[in-house]
């Protein structure tokens, strides 16, 4: 049985993080998913929010706006629509944003702006989650 798996989270802009890691804990669109080395072979849709994974016995978290995780060949692949290795999170911005989406989301009239700044405000939210747990 292997020891280790290999971890992919790849953006449409850049290739975010490529590493061995033990173990991987993500936001399925269904609830919470974890892989470990030698799982059998998956897809997911993925959620808002933050995916983890442990290596060299520290969690690391990354924030993820939605995509898919696939799991195959001992190797997790994430290809979301945009991801942040929680270091990188600029707290402040993240900040910014949930106050825009919360007044817009007090000022709204239509269903469309409501659902637009509904997942502004998720994105956010996550994103200040994931930066606390760096």
């Amino acid at each position: 049985m292997e020891k280790s798996l290999h971890l992919e989270i790849v953006t449409p802009d850049k290739l975010v993080l490529s590493e061995q890691v033990d173990y991987v804990g993500a936001p399925g669109f269904e609830g919470e998913f974890g892989v470990l080395p030698s799982h059998i072979p998956f897809l997911s849709a993925l959620a808002i929010g933050s995916l983890y994974y442990k290596a060299n016995g520290k969690t690391h978290h990354v924030f993820v706006s939605g995509g898919f995780a696939e799991v195959s060949d001992n190797k997790v692949t994430v290809l979301a629509e945009s991801a942040e290795r929680a270091e990188d999170i600029d707290i402040d911005r993240a900040r910014k944003a949930k106050d825009r989406a919360e007044q817009r989301l007090a000022q709204i009239k239509e269903k469309v702006d409501h659902a637009r700044a509904q997942a502004a405000l998720q994105r956010a939210l996550a994103r200040m989650r994931v930066r606390g747990n760096a």
